[in-house]
């Protein structure tokens, strides 16, 4: 499918909000957030939406046609992620996958402090070890290492960051965590240690195969791949028994009750399919795109602080994440709207409440810097004239946004504090 086949979904509202004449061109980037169902999903969903529609756990042969796509579509999820079928569960989304993995165990748990919320709140109910990051937000494996104890039995860690695109070292982690089981078991202790690893952000860009990652639980979401929203799995490994956070028929294994979402399955698979059939070459073009508008952005403002590991090897190839000192983020966003560009200020959760940023606090951001920062992400539908239009956009609105703050360039600069020339080396 071409980029312009998808952008057509994107097409200029007739009114923006606030009851303002809709801007001339509309350019999202914002996919971070949500990205739109690609029309080969919707065209493999459409079936199970109105034809085959039956409850997949009835009994007669039209059910057992919804049941026999359903274990298709897990049959193919497994594959693409190098899995057995019996490993999969399908939830209502990450989030929920992200819970179901930490209910598998009673002990201490340990993340770190850039985490998705909801790793992070189900950490914070379990009382557990959360660890800092790096100033690119890249997690220690010794730090990590260090905060688990003898009841530690869960430790997440998430593949790639979805606020400033850090790639984690999930690997190393997973080679660390074996060594501690290793120790445990010599010392005769039963205590499990599970590593999981919510791979979500990831799933466009990487891969997701369980095997080369050494994880022992992962969550994938089809809402970041082009796929229905409220649509997610967690693969769990042969020695992780999961329990269900919802009781009722028994459906999924027991895992997790209620008639099974035949049509959001389906859609997942052929998602995720096209995502990592795509990967690299979608990769190298995002990249391009993402060098592109941080190039001609940071010759247009020496203050501007780029956040996020600078090897590309580290850092998710569509994403941008800036800060501009001394400047309101809420400001931009509501400006650049009006503009047509429709950014992120970080994960959407936190940025539909306007709370100050957990990933730029555990970075170490001063709060002049974080409070002006945004997170630009392409997609598919994403062309240069889309990066060029936005990246005269975006200065248009920051230097509005200076003459209105009193701000000057070297006032910028000053408010950086030397971050802004270290972090774009």
């Amino acid at each position: 499918m071409t980029s312009a086949g998808m952008a057509s979904g994107f097409a200029a509202a007739e009114r923006v909000a606030g009851g303002a004449p809709a801007p001339v061109r509309e350019v999202y980037l914002d996919y971070a957030a949500a990205t739109p169902l690609d029309p080969r999903v919707l065209s493999a969903m459409e079936p199970y939406l109105t034809r085959c529609f039956e409850n997949p756990s009835a009994p007669y042969a039209r059910a057992r046609a919804a049941r026999d796509a359903l274990e298709r579509a897990r049959a193919d999820i497994a594959h693409l992620m190098g899995a057995k079928p019996d490993g999969i569960t399908f939830t209502a989304g990450a989030t929920e996958a992200n819970n179901l993995a930490f209910a598998a165990t009673d002990g201490g748990v340990v993340t770190d402090a850039a985490e998705h919320e909801s790793v992070l709140a189900c950490a914070k109910a379990r009382g557990g070890a959360v660890v800092g990051v790096g100033a690119d937000g890249r997690v220690d494996p010794e730090r990590l290492r260090a905060a688990i104890g003898p009841s530690t039995q869960l430790v997440s860690v998430e593949l790639a960051n979805g606020e400033v695109g850090t790639v984690q070292p999930v690997r190393e982690i997973a080679r660390m965590v074996a060594a501690v089981r290793a120790r445990r078991l010599a010392g005769g202790s039963r205590v499990p240690l599970w590593l999981h690893a919510d791979a979500s952000q990831a799933a466009g860009s990487l891969s997701c195969n369980v095997t080369s990652l050494g994880a022992d639980m992962v969550t994938l979401s089809a809402a970041k791949v082009y796929g229905p929203k409220q649509v997610g799995v967690l693969w769990a490994g042969e020695g992780v028994r999961l329990r269900p956070l919802v009781r009722g028929g028994g459906q999924e294994g027991g895992v997790r009750s209620g008639t099974e979402n035949v049509a959001g399955a389906v859609g997942f698979a052929v998602a995720l399919a096209l995502a990592q059939a795509g990967r690299a070459e979608e990769g190298r073009r995002e990249e391009a795109l993402r060098s592109r508008l941080e190039a001609a952005l940071a010759a247009e403002f020496a203050g501007m602080v780029v956040s996020g590991p600078r090897s590309p090897k580290r850092r998710l190839p569509g994403l941008l994440h800036v800060s501009f000192p001394g400047l309101e983020a809420r400001r931009l966003v509501v400006l650049l709207e009006r503009r047509g560009v429709s950014v992120g200020t970080g994960s959407a959760c936190a940025a539909s409440r306007m709370r100050e940023s957990h990933v730029l606090n555990a970075m170490g951001l001063p709060p002049e810097v974080s409070s002006g920062s945004l997170r630009i992400t392409m997609g598919r539908p994403t062309s240069v004239d889309d990066i060029d239009y936005a990246a005269g956009q975006i200065a248009d609105a920051v230097r509005a946004e200076m003459r209105r703050m009193g701000l000057t360039p070297e006032g910028m600069l000053d408010r950086a504090g030397g971050l802004a020339a270290g972090r774009r080396r």
